[in-house]
């Protein structure tokens, strides 16, 4: 089978000045902290494909995303290549809740400053 590099969405959520992070379970970088997000989808746009992810994972409202930046990251243990498009995004509404719970343990707003570690590698 033929490795390819896969194509990661991250959403950094803006909510005044904390953004969103969740413990990661049952995949590459489990037990470290990342944004919401996944994978992008054939003929997917990546402000669809961030508000899809962010909705799928924590039922938020979010609202203004566009592109960011990006990291480009292998993941020499899981034998992995990601490049990862970071989007911003204003909070808007809801409760972050885990609807994902196999993907994440929970949900936490934090102050850039006070960001829990171990952070997934692409952040």
């Amino acid at each position: 089978m033929k490795q390819q590099v896969r194509v990661g969405i991250g959403v950094i959520i803006l909510k005044g000045k904390e953004v969103l992070l969740g413990k990661r379970l049952g995949s590459h970088g489990e037990n470290t902290w990342s944004f919401p997000g996944g994978h992008l989808e054939l003929f997917e746009g990546l402000e669809e494909c961030g508000r899809r992810e962010v909705k799928e994972e924590t039922g938020l409202e979010i609202a203004n995303v566009k592109v960011a930046t990006f990291s480009n990251d292998i993941f020499e243990e899981d034998k992995k290549h990601y490049i990862t498009i970071f989007l911003l995004s204003d909070y808007i509404g809801g409760e972050a809740t885990v609807l994902e719970p196999d993907h994440c343990l929970e949900w936490g707003w934090y102050k850039w400053n006070e960001l829990p570690k171990p952070l997934f590698l692409p952040i």
